[in-house]
Formats: C-alpha cells, structure tokens, sequence
C-alpha cells in the first residue's frame, strides 16, 4: 500500500536509455518516468490516468474498505476493470487491493501504449516498473545507502517481456510494509500481480530465515516468474532472474 506522501525520484537521474524518448508524468499522488520509443501524446496520457484515477477514487466513495483493507475484498461484477484487477490480484496474494495499486496503473497504462503502436514501452511508478522493450535492457537496484549491492544490475530479455518488476522494501521509501526486508522484487507478467506479492513477501521478511519462507510463498503463486531478496548482506533468487555483468 502507498502512502501519499511525495518523495522526490532521485533514481530517476541515474536511467540512461538514450534510443528512448523520456517522459516525465505527474498527477496527484502518479508520479511517472515513461520510456518509449516514440513521442508520446501527454494529452493521451493524462486521459488515460484520469480514467483510472476516477475509477478507482470513485469506487472507494462507494466502498471505503477498498482503500485501507489489509486482506482482500471482493467487489461488483460491475466495478470498474482496474478495480476488478487489483482486487483479484491481491487475493492470490492474501494483501489488500491498494497494494496493487502502483503496479495496475503501470500496467493498464503500458497495455493502452502498446495498442496505439508503441513497440517500446517503460512505465516506473514509483519503483514498480512496467517493461516491453525490443532489445536487452538493465536495470539497476536500490538498496539505501549499502554499497554492497550497488552496482547489482538485472537483465531483462525481450523475450520475457511484457514484464511487471514491483518491489518492496522495509527500510526505503513510502510503502507500507510490515517486514524490515531491503528488498523484495517479484517479477510476473501482471504487473499488478507483482506488486501484490511483493508487498506480501515483504510484510514477511524479519531475517533470513523469513526471507527463504517468502521465497518459497512467492513460488507457489502462478503467475509470479522470479523472485529477488534482499536483507542486509544476504541476496536471495529464484526464477527468470538474470544478474548482468
């Protein structure tokens, strides 16, 4: 779950992606980086997030659970289509629907770009990431000031994409998270999806004995493709996670 307080991007100085045009995005508590390999249309794109936003703001006038619920909830056959996926997302995850909030609007915003012909397309919110791209990226990790982990990169394949990364951590950043875990990074071709189970693989982690019980959580989830862990010196992996050199 995100908290709404603003906190400058300041990793967002560090993304070198020069074949791509960079877009910076900002409404409310949205706060995106967008990566394509076209201009985009920033009227498109505030339409876009309007929707979304409306949908959901509008959902929780009627459901007020929907924005402080740690457990699912079930909600209308009629709800709005963000609202039904963040809501079946977290229950595969047993966490509230705004734990997928950041990872939904990502993905739903990534899927509208791909179908008006962007072959190239990275969506950050607020470290939760949205992915298709034609050729090998890299992306870095952020760990705090630990200078273990700095120059830890992960390699993304074009293969593997459509890809949402979402990552939670117990000592960086706005979330709400209930573990004292670095990080927690799930890897899944829902976005949403990723962002939910990190959220619950992070309220898990105390010790690195947590951590492999996360992991081994994280693993029994479908649809989650890779895992990353991190708690102090300690890197824990599993699935399609690839370190570059």
């Amino acid at each position: 779950m995100k908290s709404s307080n603003y906190q400058r991007r300041f990793y967002r100085n560090w993304v070198k992606a020069d074949d791509l045009y960079h877009t910076h995005f900002r409404e409310k508590e949205t706060d995106l980086q967008i990566l394509t390999n076209k201009k985009i249309n920033r009227d498109f794109i505030k339409e876009r997030i309007d929707l979304y936003r409306w949908d959901i703001e509008n959902y929780i006038r009627i459901n007020k659970k929907f924005l402080t619920a740690l457990k699912p909830l079930e909600v209308e056959l009629t709800a709005p289509k963000i609202v039904k996926e963040m809501a079946l997302q977290s229950k595969k995850a047993n966490v509230g629907p705004m734990a997928t909030v950041a990872g939904a609007v990502a993905e739903f915003l990534g899927q509208d770009l791909m179908k008006k012909g962007y072959k190239d397309v990275i969506i950050e919110n607020g470290g939760d990431i949205f992915i298709k791209t034609r050729k090998a990226r890299t992306l870095g990790i952020y760990c705090g000031k630990s200078k273990l982990w700095q120059k830890l990169k992960v390699k993304i394949k074009p293969s593997d994409t459509p890809l949402g990364i979402c990552t939670s951590s117990g000592t960086i950043g706005h979330s709400l998270s209930f573990g004292t875990a670095d990080l927690v990074s799930i890897f899944s071709n829902k976005s949403a999806l990723a962002d939910a189970v990190a959220t619950a693989c992070g309220n898990r982690v105390h010790s690195k004995k947590d951590a492999l019980e996360a992991l081994e959580f994280a693993k029994s989830i479908k649809g989650v493709q890779g895992v990353m862990i991190i708690i102090k010196n300690s890197l824990i992996t599993w699935g399609k996670v690839e370190f570059s050199s």
